[in-house]
């Protein structure tokens, strides 16, 4: 499975956001902190505050901030928020077109389709078992405080 670009920039101007803990930054701050098109960079920002995990701050010091805990929101809440809730494999009962179609009748889903929601459970849960505060321990200090006096 590919994500998308704006995953990976949702998931690092969430870090930012938790890091600069409740002040907000503007999507032209961090569109060219991380050198990324004001214009795409700001529809990413709106998903993530379609769904609830930022919030826009209007007025001439506004922007953007989490709009909960850094330790609640999750790698898969950033996730579905950029690329949405569908599945990433979709069974199209191929089996049962065609040639094969023609086989006999089978019951359930195939061993494929088992496979392959088993491995997308697996891989939504890894995912939601790490937050944004987790992403954050795991960065040295250093890094948080490079960020924050680029920004500041």
């Amino acid at each position: 499975m590919r994500m998308g670009k704006g995953v990976e920039a949702a998931l690092h101007c969430c870090l930012v956001m938790h890091w600069l803990d409740g002040r907000p930054v503007t999507s032209a701050q961090l569109a060219e902190f991380f050198d990324l098109p004001p214009a795409y960079l700001q529809k990413t920002l709106r998903a993530l505050v379609a769904d609830g995990l930022a919030e826009a701050v209007r007025g001439q010091s506004g922007g953007f901030t989490l709009a909960r805990s850094g330790a609640s929101i999750s790698l898969m809440d950033v996730v579905a928020a950029v690329e949405g809730r569908e599945p990433a494999f979709h069974c199209e009962e191929i089996r049962l077109a065609g040639r094969s179609g023609t086989l006999g009748p089978r019951s359930g889903q195939c061993a494929i389709a088992h496979a392959m929601n088993r491995a997308e459970l697996t891989y939504r849960a890894a995912l939601a078992a790490q937050s944004i505060a987790d992403l954050a321990d795991q960065t040295g200090p250093g890094v948080r405080a490079r960020t924050i006096a680029a920004l500041t």
